[in-house]
């Protein structure tokens, strides 16, 4: 009987957060939701307990059948209020070696609230794109940070590449909520002095850039997943989760399908150790300490210096040594 109890408090305890973050019609009708379901499970775990536990467990399954076809019918939709910086999709045209992409966030940002938003059409040129970069935002400790993918053009061009939350204008992130059909999922391309300021200059989180060691057709591929992870979006909305679709999930499942296996790691799930999973597949520059390159690596304070600046991007970027292959490129052919 105690396993029993257990199973219905687990499901009874899931059942009440789906229906607490997905009832609608406010919070009147989510409280009087969760309160019937409430009580519906203290009577199936009475039933338990007073040596009826075919009829409780019965009843209990049937009704818990019907809370999970509810639940499958609550689908993604791309037709909703939403906040001002998700309110445009990043979709792309790929026309042969180069790569139009279509609502690049350039939003000029004050507060958190006070912001000019600009969405923007840019052209890149695959046979320029020479770097990619790994940038990671800690805002509450050590272990979860957001995740950004940056590519950088031999024009001097940027553009970082962010798994976020779509969330409505009425809605506020919630980690809980992340696992109750709470968000769906965007991708969005944006200019640095955009996605990096925001968090270092406005919101006062703590960022870190780390060079990533990638061959450019690798390079090629991780940009063009991106677009089309962006495009399959625009026709197919897909929730947010928590843990198993966000901004790290994501980039993960796009690697593996460009360099083949890559082992799970708990860093997946606690994105801000993620640097530590990335140096370990050797895909950092491991002539220097992991230490190091954190230390070296954190641009807070440069992308406040930097703020507005046109050289944004540069700015931050000043100290963090260069890697072997980038060295290498540089050197005239008759240098050893």
């Amino acid at each position: 009987m105690g396993l029993a109890t257990t199973v219905i408090s687990l499901l009874a305890l899931w059942g009440a957060l789906a229906l607490w973050y997905q009832v609608p019609g406010g919070m009147t009708s989510r409280i009087l939701g969760v309160t019937l379901w409430g009580i519906f499970c203290c009577v199936v775990l009475a039933m338990l307990w007073r040596h009826r536990p075919f009829t409780g467990m019965t009843v209990f399954a049937i009704v818990f059948a019907g809370l999970l076809l509810w639940w499958q019918s609550i689908k993604p939709s791309n037709n909703r209020i939403w906040a001002d910086d998700v309110a445009q999709m990043t979709s792309g045209v790929v026309q042969g070696n180069h790569v139009v992409l279509h609502n690049v966030r350039n939003f000029d940002w004050r507060t958190d609230t006070d912001y000019t938003p600009r969405w923007e059409t840019r052209l890149y040129d695959l046979d320029q794109l020479k770097s990619v970069d790994l940038i990671t935002s800690y805002w509450s400790g050590p272990a979860i940070a957001h995740v950004l993918i940056s590519f950088g053009f031999d024009d001097g061009q940027q553009v970082a590449f962010s798994v976020e939350i779509r969330r409505e204008k009425s809605e506020d992130f919630s980690e809980i909520g992340g696992f109750f059909k709470e968000f769906e999922l965007s991708v969005i391309a944006a200019d640095e002095r955009d996605v990096i300021r925001v968090r270092t200059n406005v919101r006062a989180e703590d960022d870190y850039l780390y060079r990533i060691q990638m061959p450019v057709p690798a390079m090629r591929a991780l940009f063009l997943a991106y677009v089309r992870e962006a495009d399959s979006l625009v026709v197919t909305p897909q929730f947010y989760n928590t843990i198993t679709v966000n901004c790290t999930m994501l980039v993960y499942h796009m690697m593996r399908g460009i360099v083949g296996y890559l082992p799970f790691d708990y860093r997946l799930l606690l994105s801000g150790y993620l640097p530590g999973y990335v140096y370990k597949v050797g895909g950092l520059d491991t002539r220097y300490p992991l230490e190091q390159l954190r230390e070296v690596g954190r641009i807070t304070e440069r992308a406040r210096a930097a703020d507005r600046s046109a050289s944004f991007s540069a700015a931050i970027r000043a100290g963090i040594p260069s890697l072997p292959s980038e060295v290498s490129t540089a050197a005239s052919p008759d240098q050893p």
